[in-house]
């Protein structure tokens, strides 16, 4: 019933169908959406919007949005909303197979940024205003303050500065939510900012809710659906390879002295050799670890509920059905162990440099000298963003890089001459793994660099040509303090785009 998620009068009585509230948003709107990696986002008005825009579509005139979120969503959304070119920009980052099509065809303009960055971009006005705001709740208590669920993001910078907001509360959201969240309202604009009041991850400097002034609020559409909840491959072979080259890394690190017993606080990408990287840390001996990153995946539970993993900080959660289930089940256990927070915290530079985070992120390709890159294929094609992973590898105590040596049955080498695009450049980045080896490269020069990719994270396959590159490139270049030779550097892309694969016939 609306009176037990909808407890301000007023409010209540701004109940809408989703269809009444999509037909708010008007074409060529700037609309802000809450959700973060398939959670917390809004489930009913895009697709109600979505079928707006197909029937205007039908009858001749244009419709598209301009559409910012924290980060990707669900076919809901990003789907639905790509299925009918309702989409003319797309930002910070996004996963759809929908909306990577229409970005790689040049229908849909694409920016893809660090995540630390949108919030203070929006409120610096380098883009549009947001017009419209819809953000997901679990609740609107009395007062009007609104609970947020399984994401926060950019959710407290939409509900400030959109125009119009149209609140989705989600009956199928735990109101126990209640609790879990830091929302800090301390932030100012240059030259006005003040240092962030916090000197450990666990620690809550703002609110348990999201404020919004009730004037804003043009409908309240009740929804009752679930987040997207996607099963994560089982670990594979060389997925624990990768995690335990990584995990003997960071026992060698304490046992030098670089590093506390506990480690620092981890940050974690999303995907599979994450995922297998936090199983070898629940395995590993190591205790009293800390987690301060953006998203909680099914890894970080079985560590807080083994007791491994102290607290974990975060943004939003990108868990499995069963874990789904799991923290269901132990809301009560999970609230006092996890802090979710704003998306300008849990990203900030200021907070991952403070904190000393150990960041661990994956990669599509390295080349020899350490250079990155996250998000494209063979240079032009985006395969989803570079969502956070900068803001720690810049700004972390160690930036260690993950991926299989080769790709696509072995015809594409991760580690290649060149990167094809360059999204963490070598001054960012600490380690390098594959399931060969680890690459240690603080305090290599670019040759010494190149020497150790090639002899512990290339794939036998390649090694020999990726060493033939480098010794003609080093006797042959223009000059020898990173050697290349340009008509080559990007050979090996080219030869995949031609014949199928960067092996040499």
């Amino acid at each position: 019933m609306p009176e037990q998620r909808i407890l301000h009068a007023g409010l209540r009585e701004r109940v809408a169908s989703a269809a009444q509230a999509a037909a708010l948003i008007r074409p060529g709107e700037t609309v802000a959406m809450s959700g973060f990696t398939g959670s917390g986002y809004p489930k009913a008005v895009p697709q109600a919007l979505a079928s707006h825009i197909e029937a205007a579509h039908a009858r001749g005139e244009a419709f598209r949005i301009n559409l910012l979120t924290g980060a990707s969503t669900a076919p809901e959304l990003d789907g639905a909303l790509a299925q009918v070119d309702g989409l003319a920009m797309r930002m910070p980052f996004q996963s759809d197979p929908g909306a990577r099509q229409r970005i790689n065809a040049g229908a849909l303009d694409y920016l893809d940024i660090h995540l630390s960055h949108v919030a203070q971009h929006v409120w610096f006005g380098f883009y549009n205003q947001i017009d419209t705001a819809v953000v997901e709740v679990a609740a609107i208590l009395e007062d009007g303050a609104l609970v947020p669920t399984t994401s926060v993001g950019n959710n407290k910078t939409w509900l400030d500065l959109a125009q119009r907001v149209i609140i989705e509360v989600n009956q199928w959201q735990p109101v126990e939510l209640l609790g879990m969240h830091d929302i800090y309202y301390g932030t100012a604009l240059p030259p006005h900012r003040r240092p962030i009041p916090m000197v450990r991850g666990d620690e809550r400097i703002g609110q348990t809710t999201l404020r919004c002034d009730p004037d804003k609020i043009a409908a309240v559409v009740l929804t009752d659906a679930p987040d997207r909840n996607s099963p994560f491959n089982p670990i594979d072979a060389d997925s624990q390879r990768i995690a335990g080259h990584l995990i003997e890394f960071l026992k060698h690190e304490v046992a030098r002295g670089r590093l506390p017993a506990n480690l620092l606080p981890l940050q974690s990408g999303v995907g599979n050799i994450p995922n297998a990287v936090l199983a070898g840390l629940g395995a590993s001996g190591l205790r009293d670890l800390e987690a301060y990153t953006e998203v909680i995946q099914d890894g970080m539970l079985d560590l807080l509920k083994s007791g491994v993993l102290r607290y974990a900080s975060c943004t939003g959660f990108a868990l499995s059905p069963a874990a789904n289930e799991e923290f269901r089940r132990n809301l009560d256990f999970y609230r006092s162990r996890i802090v979710m927070r704003t998306q300008e915290i849990s990203n900030h530079p200021e907070m991952v440099r403070r904190l000393g985070c150990i960041g661990m992120n994956g990669m599509i390709e390295a080349d020899l000298y350490g250079n990155i890159n996250s998000t494209h294929v063979m240079g032009s094609s985006i395969m989803n963003g570079i969502g956070g992973s900068g803001d720690f590898a810049r700004n972390g105590f160690l930036s260690i890089f993950l991926s299989a040596s080769t790709a696509k049955n072995g015809t594409i080498s991760s580690i290649v001459p060149m990167v094809s695009h360059v999204d963490h450049t070598e001054h960012d980045v600490a380690v390098i793994v594959t399931e060969q080896g680890l690459a240690d490269l603080r305090g290599l020069s670019p040759k010494q660099r190149a020497r150790a990719v090639i002899a512990h994270c290339a794939h036998p396959d390649y090694r020999d040509a990726l060493q033939d590159y480098f010794d003609r490139a080093c006797r042959d270049s223009y000059g020898k303090h990173t050697p290349h030779l340009l008509p080559e550097a990007l050979s090996w892309h080219q030869r995949w785009l031609d014949t199928g694969t960067m092996q040499a016939g």
